[in-house]
């Protein structure tokens, strides 16, 4: 879908389907923002929040990251041609050795990530020049102000070029996906709408470990294969969507899945936070929440064996850097 307005309030979704609400960060208050979406667990789109701020570009970028090492995730050109069930890993479980953020641009550059689906995801900025940046402490100041005050980690650097997808899946703890340069789209279902989106299930883990997510649905949502997966179509009724502009956050509460694919040609950067889910009552009841804590559970059997393992390979180091970055 073409975006005819660089305005997101008047890009409409494709075959009916829900807007997720937007609203002006200077509309909204700590009190309201709790019991409008925090308390009951809704998503929203907060406008406005770094007027006035230069977008992350790859310029920019370069001259604050420099050579320093991030790492990145090589998933391939044909990887989203394939049946998810055939995968034999997702998500963070996609690892890769860490490159000089200098030569991952030139790869951006010169359409090399994109022919080959390279990503460079999830990568904390604490040891970086930009954590305590301007930009990012206007967002903080500005996400304090609504109640972010609790964070359940580190800010998160999500970066590649147009194209790439981070397929359905859902999280842990509350989240805020802020954009900085190009355009997201976002796709979300409800955490009820869990059985309909097929996920893997809880016993992948036992001989897979992190490698595969009992939190990542097996479904394509924008191609969906309806003879394999006929639950899916009773969530199209949930599906909700929008499009992020640089400056512009998407609070994610728990357990919401979402599938997010950078828009257009050029490189798109965005950052990350997590939280802790408020109210407790939310964390507490919560089904999408045990299937983690499930999950990982069935994983130690597997990662103490890799980790064994990696104690007696020759590559020790590397192999038991890689297990952790899985994590």
């Amino acid at each position: 879908m073409a975006i005819e307005s660089t305005n997101p309030t008047t890009t409409k979704p494709e075959n009916n389907v829900n807007c997720v609400p937007r609203f002006p960060a200077k509309t909204l208050t700590e009190k309201s923002f709790f019991e409008n979406h925090k308390k009951q667990g809704i998503p929203a789109v907060i406008t406005g929040l770094l007027e006035g701020e230069a977008e992350w570009n790859l310029d920019y970028l370069c001259q604050q990251f420099g050579d320093r090492e991030f790492p990145l995730r090589r998933y391939g050109k044909d990887r989203y041609k394939q049946d998810k069930r055939h995968w034999k890993n997702i998500g963070s479980g996609v690892t890769g050795p860490p490159q000089p953020f200098t030569q991952y641009a030139a790869m951006v550059r010169s359409g090399e990530a994109r022919e080959n689906d390279i990503y460079m995801a999830k990568c904390s900025l604490k040891n970086t020049p930009l954590k305590e940046g301007r930009s990012l402490q206007k967002i903080a100041a500005n996400l304090q102000e609504l109640g972010f005050n609790k964070s359940a980690g580190d800010f998160n650097i999500w970066l590649g070029p147009g194209g790439h997808v981070e397929c359905l899946h859902y999280d842990l703890m509350d989240g805020t996906l802020i954009q900085l340069h190009g355009v997201k789209k976002v796709v979300l279902f409800p955490p009820s709408q869990t059985a309909n989106l097929y996920p893997f299930g809880i016993y992948v883990h036992l001989y897979r470990g992190f490698k595969l997510r009992c939190w990542f649905s097996q479904v394509y949502p924008e191609n969906p294969n309806l003879k394999t997966f006929p639950q899916f179509e009773s969530a199209l009724r949930f599906k909700q969507e929008t499009y992020l502009q640089p400056g512009e956050a998407l609070f994610i509460p728990a357990g919401w899945w979402h599938e997010v694919t950078a828009v257009g040609e050029g490189m798109v950067c965005s950052v990350n936070r997590f939280w802790r889910v408020y109210p407790t009552s939310r964390a507490v009841f919560s089904w999408s929440r045990l299937r983690v804590h499930l999950g990982s559970a069935a994983t130690i059997p597997y990662v103490l064996v890799a980790l064994i393992k990696a104690l007696f390979s020759r590559q020790r180091k590397e192999k038991i850097k890689e297990i952790l970055r899985s994590l």
